[in-house]
């Protein structure tokens, strides 16, 4: 049985906003890595693990992992706490 895993990918350093982080992704788990003796890269012949499935809600991700039997396990995205503070704030010591 193919096993997946489904969440919503973070942003990178590179990205400023949260524009693209809205779809969920439902990513396969690579069967048998191991070690490319040339160059020392972790490599595999599971073509699977460079397939990326994106979808607009997790839902429909958990339906099409259902649909075509494959094991998925969802991980939840963390809350974020944003503390708002003045500019002033930065400088008063506490």
């Amino acid at each position: 049985m193919k096993k997946a895993k489904i969440y919503i990918p973070s942003k990178t350093a590179m990205q400023s906003g949260r524009g693209k982080l809205k779809k969920w992704v439902l990513e396969f788990e690579t069967k048998d890595p191991s070690i490319n003796p040339l160059m020392g890269w972790e490599t595999s012949t599971d073509t699977l693990e460079e397939v990326i499935l994106k979808f607009s809600t997790k839902e429909q991700a958990i339906e099409y992992a259902k649909k075509n039997n494959i094991s998925y396990k969802v991980i939840e995205p963390k809350k974020k706490e944003f503390v708002i503070k003045s500019y002033a704030d930065n400088f008063i010591k506490n």
